[in-house]
């Protein structure tokens, strides 16, 4: 068996990060523009110990929200900012 392809891809991999490769699957159920908030029901979230559930998130920057609605399908990260869960990075799913 060839190893250099598997050497390959495990390269790939590694300069991709694991950003959405730990990407949690969620809906949207409310944004609030104005409060930098998105309600997310999600899947759980592992890295943060958290189970699955229905939660309002601040998110870290308020232009994320732009294209946000209600019912879209999303991945997302979230990490723990100055006390808070804040949603670091969201994208619809395709």
């Amino acid at each position: 068996m060839k190893k250099a392809p598997l050497v390959a891809l495990a390269a790939l991999l590694a300069l991709a990060g694991p950003a959405w490769a730990q990407g949690v699957k969620g809906t949207v159920t409310q944004v609030d523009p104005a409060a930098g908030k998105v309600t997310l029901d999600h899947a759980p979230i592992p890295k943060l110990g958290m189970d699955a559930m229905t939660m309002a998130y601040k998110v870290k920057d308020p232009a994320m929200l732009k294209d946000l609605k209600s019912g879209d399908k999303v991945e997302f990260e979230a990490d723990e900012v100055g006390g808070q869960y804040t949603v670091t990075k969201i994208q619809k799913s395709k």
